[in-house]
């Protein structure tokens, strides 16, 4: 047989070795990515992943959220701040250094973290976030239980940290989603490392709702407990930092339940407190009764005498300043003023009191439409103690104490008696037959009831006596001199015949201020409503700087002129019925006489403390002219000229007890 292999057979052992590699093929051919239904398995366990699936899947999960966290934390940067969350209040303040008033579209009043007790910044953190310098700014468990509500159709959770929600409130919106969360997630952590947590802390106190209208914990303060935030003490910090869980619901005034949830969240913030080592345990014991706030008021906030206040405030501010009304506007100033809150009660009290006693419009139609006006400074500075400028700044919106166009009729009588005494004139002179002023010293028939003295017409309300006078002194002389003691020239009448009897009309407050110049020994001061201006903590305007008192007049003048006001201020009171004046010491006023016919009553007194200037008169809606004042106030009250006698004396006598 042939030893040669017969090649025309196939090997076996060739076809063998094809036929693995078409078996190789076949298997790679049918292996998948994801082995899942599981090839091989039978029944439930075929739909069972394996760990190596699982596993997979959740690296390509971590992973992609992962990239998609660094993506949103590289595209959300730190917004501008909203400018409601910057936004202040005007806050005014009374002459003792308690607020009056806070005005403006957010009741807020912005202060640093250093004016904030030590004991509200522990309350707060106990109540909201007790690992505030701890944490990294943010809480896991808050953005995924916002993620859990939002998949079941709820509202997003709360559970933030400070950080966050100062970042909520400071950058962002309140609206209730899911994206919001995610910015706010993304930027607290962002904040959390460029601000430092007592930055933090502090623009989370500022921007905070504590209800009431209160943005910050300012405005809480002055809200709930009437006082500065840096005279809380632990027990009413705690009461504050209950609001910030919905001071809706927490608000104790509100309702008995509100106030059982306030009393308990109180408790429990004290004794967090203690638990956190942020409050000894003695101070705690200290406070176990539920420190009760304010009623919640309700008024207007301009209503009364406030808006009176805060226009003549702003008007002296725009005079001695730049700003303007939208300067102003833009809020963040606090304005300290020289108003007496006692002062203005008692004022207040003066005026309404005889209005309800003397004027019935029902009963009399003379006495419809009839307005008071007045204004007390103090002589020795010219500081506006009170003024009253109308029944109600929100209804009537003309401030009466403040207005120019009421005559003031006699009451000008005593800047044409300083005129002549300056002059060389003295009290004592009277006008002889001829029209000579002669002196009483001299040879002549001497004075009489045709002839008085320049003091005696000053009394008696003689016109003619001080017509003449004012002729023969100067006009321009008389009108230098009022407006030296204090008058503004604007309020001037024109130069005629009758100016020397009072047909100028400056306001309650200049008059009350001119005649303190009287007061005063001659030294006259510009009557001024602000004791200080100040921005973010730094004073403007340089209102601490006032001008020094000048002299208008020799202080013999200044003396002469109140001796005679002494003797016709005690008459006016005698003719107007106005007893017990002996117990309001020396004073002296001037009046409108019973010889004027002017269409108004004035009365303008002063002692050492206080000089107080009373306007009435009468308006109609429409109509530009002032109203009769005759037989305001009944037949016998001569022209309403007792009205404004009896609000000095009942004020001056309030001011003096």
């Amino acid at each position: 047989m042939s030893k040669h292999r017969d090649i025309s057979r196939p090997r076996r052992n060739g076809r063998k070795k094809d036929g693995n590699k078409e078996g190789r093929a076949g298997a790679r051919s049918g292996r998948r990515f994801i082995d899942y239904p599981r090839r091989g398995r039978r029944g439930v366990r075929r739909w069972l992943p394996s760990w190596r699936l699982l596993l997979g899947v959740l690296t390509v999960c971590v992973g992609a959220l992962a990239g998609l966290f660094a993506w949103v934390y590289v595209s959300v940067d730190i917004p501008d701040e909203n400018a409601a969350a910057v936004q202040e209040a005007n806050t005014y303040y009374w002459s003792d250094g308690s607020q009056m008033v806070s005005l403006g579209q957010v009741n807020r009043n912005i202060v640093r973290l250093s004016e904030v007790p030590e004991s509200t910044r522990s309350a707060v953190i106990a109540a909201e976030n007790e690992s505030f310098y701890s944490d990294r700014g943010v809480s896991f468990k808050g953005i995924l239980r916002a993620f859990a509500s939002t998949a079941q159709g709820g509202e997003t959770q709360g559970g933030s940290t400070i950080t966050q929600q100062y970042v909520k409130n400071t950058y962002l919106s309140q609206e209730q989603t899911v994206t919001r969360k995610v910015k706010e997630f993304v930027i607290s952590l962002k904040v959390d490392r460029t601000k430092s947590k007592d930055e933090v802390l502090q623009g989370y106190l500022n921007t905070s709702w504590f209800g009431r209208g209160a943005y910050g914990i300012e405005a809480a303060a002055q809200a709930y407990y009437g006082i500065p935030a840096k005279k809380l003490n632990p027990s009413q910090s705690a009461m504050l930092a209950s609001l910030l869980k919905g001071a809706e619901l927490y608000d104790p005034s509100t309702s008995a339940a509100n106030h059982a949830r306030a009393a308990d969240r109180w408790k429990w913030i004290l004794d967090r407190q203690v638990k956190a080592g942020l409050l000894d345990e003695e101070e705690r014991e200290k406070y176990r009764t539920f420190p009760e706030p304010l009623k919640q008021s309700m008024s207007t906030s301009l209503g009364g005498q406030t808006g009176y206040l805060v226009d003549v405030a702003n008007k002296y501010i725009k005079q001695r300043t730049m700003l303007t009304d939208q300067d102003l506007a833009h809020g963040g100033y606090k304005i300290y003023t020289t108003f007496d809150k006692n002062r203005l009660r008692q004022l207040t009290k003066a005026v309404e009191g005889v209005l309800a006693r003397d004027i019935d419009p029902k009963k009399r139609p003379a006495d419809e439409g009839v307005q008071v006006g007045a204004a007390s400074v103090r002589p020795s500075d010219g500081a506006v103690l009170a003024l009253y400028g109308g029944p109600d700044a929100t209804k009537h919106f003309a401030n009466n104490a403040d207005t120019f166009g009421v005559p003031v009729g006699s009451a000008f009588k005593p800047f044409v008696l300083a005129a002549a005494l300056k002059r060389g004139d003295a009290p004592d002179g009277y006008y002889g037959k001829d029209g000579t002023l002669l002196s009483a010293s001299d040879d002549g028939p001497g004075p009489d009831d045709a002839h008085p003295t320049l003091s005696q017409a000053l009394v008696t309300g003689g016109n003619a006596t001080y017509t003449q006078l004012g002729r023969d002194v100067g006009l321009e002389r008389v009108r230098d001199t009022a407006v030296g003691a204090g008058l503004l020239k604007g309020s001037m009448a024109q130069l005629e015949q009758t100016f020397p009897i009072g047909t100028s009309t400056p306001s309650a407050i200049r008059m009350a201020g001119a005649y303190g110049t009287f007061a005063n020994g001659g030294m006259q001061n510009d009557p001024y409503s602000v004791t200080k201006l100040l921005k973010d903590g730094v004073s403007v305007g340089g209102f601490e700087d006032r001008a020094k008192a000048r002299r208008a007049m020799d202080k013999g003048v200044a003396d002469d002129v109140t001796e005679v006001l002494r003797e016709a201020g005690a008459k006016g009171m005698e003719e107007n019925g106005v007893r017990g004046t002996e117990e309001l010491g020396p004073f002296a006023a001037g009046r409108t006489g019973d010889q004027d016919r002017l269409r108004s009553a004035w009365f303008v007194g002063y002692t050492k403390e206080l000089s107080t200037a009373v306007t009435m008169f009468r308006t109609k809606p429409g109509e530009p002219q002032l109203l009769p004042m005759a037989e305001v106030g009944g037949e016998d009250s001569r022209r309403g000229n007792v009205f404004p006698a009896r609000v000095w004396a009942d004020y001056t006598r309030a001011a003096r007890s």
